[in-house]
């Protein structure tokens, strides 16, 4: 267990980062414990954390992804019905690294190559909610506990979602022009250098896409850990407000960011006491349910395919929401 704790400590949460960081901050004359102080070692601590173990993640990952581009996952999902196939097609989006806008072509995909509608929404909510590398990002911000809980009820959002919507019959609800669109097999064969020129290709490729919500989101963690006072967040976002999980959706909904963005702003409002129902509420709505993501996905379906979808997955969150926040208050 020390060793495990160790390797937590140095290779996930990088506290020799933050010591370096926190040296460096008082060579240039700032206080850490200070709030302009404290808001550099935070900003510059998460940001290079965050881009140091998201390229060296998304690479591993994206490596082993290599072996299953959309047509194999398309061909693994063929063919397979219930609810065993809604948790197929849920697992197999936690292994694409994809935000909600970026999954929707694989959606479409999935439909015109006739793979039932129900599973084809557990992999759209899977994909963008939850990754592999969200898990260890989470457990080095948070612990394991945390990281493994967000994946479980992000899977479970999925699978139930995508059943709910199966057992609805609203395959009709698709756009017309999804069912044509030609599925084409692509050449799996890939040799190991090709494989490592895709996974780097993939690491420039993200990190080109977040770097934006990644310095946007350490700086608003960064705002709210040194500069909002804990009751202004406790009066708005307390453990004993009813209202903290939908004001925390509301607001989660109109961000278009991913889980590397939205991370240093759990962070900081766990830190202010903030319960862990409503920042994974607040995480899960900006990932599976933000803005430019529901526009992109009225393109592709009809507007009560869409408000079912939109409906079916703000319940589920908010139930995950408030029931962590009653474990949490009531054991921890």
């Amino acid at each position: 267990m020390n060793v495990f704790g160790w390797m937590n400590d140095q290779l996930l949460r990088m506290q020799w980062l933050s010591d370096l960081v926190t040296a460096g901050v008082e060579w240039v004359g700032l206080d850490p414990a200070s709030r302009i102080g404290g808001s550099v070692q935070f900003f510059v601590y998460d940001v290079v954390k965050i881009f140091i173990l998201l390229s060296v993640l998304i690479f591993l990952i994206s490596y082993v992804q290599s072996y299953f581009p959309p047509e194999r996952t398309r061909r693994i999902l063929s063919g397979r019905e219930g609810i065993g196939a809604n948790i197929l097609g849920a697992l197999l989006g936690t292994i694409t690294p994809f935000c909600s806008c970026s999954s929707i072509p694989l959606f479409i995909g999935f439909t015109a190559a006739g793979l039932p509608l129900g599973v084809t929404f557990s992999f759209l909510i899977s994909s963008p909610l939850v990754d592999m590398a969200s898990v260890i990002l989470l457990a080095s911000i948070f612990s394991w506990p945390i990281a493994l809980a967000y994946v479980g009820v992000g899977l479970v959002v999925a699978v139930i979602g995508g059943t709910l919507i199966g057992q609805l019959r609203m395959e009709g609800q698709v756009a017309d022009f999804v069912r044509t669109v030609p599925v084409l097999d692509a050449d799996e064969t890939m040799t190991r250098n090709e494989r490592i020129g895709f996974a780097r290709d993939q690491v420039m490729d993200i990190v080109k896409k977040v770097w934006p919500y990644v310095l946007i989101g350490v700086g608003i963690g960064a705002a709210i850990h040194n500069w909002v006072p804990a009751e202004t967040i406790s009066a708005l976002l307390g453990q004993d407000k009813w209202w903290a999980v939908p004001v925390a959706t509301v607001i989660g909904i109109p961000m278009y960011a991913d889980i590397f963005g939205t991370l240093p702003i759990a962070e900081a409002l766990v830190g202010k006491g903030v319960g862990l129902g409503t920042v994974l509420a607040f995480m899960m709505a900006v990932t599976a349910l933000s803005l430019p993501s529901l526009i992109m996905l009225k393109r592709v379906v009809k507007m009560p395919l869409l408000v079912t979808f939109t409906g079916i997955v703000t319940v589920g969150i908010l139930t995950i929401g408030f029931v962590f926040n009653a474990i949490t208050h009531l054991f921890i």
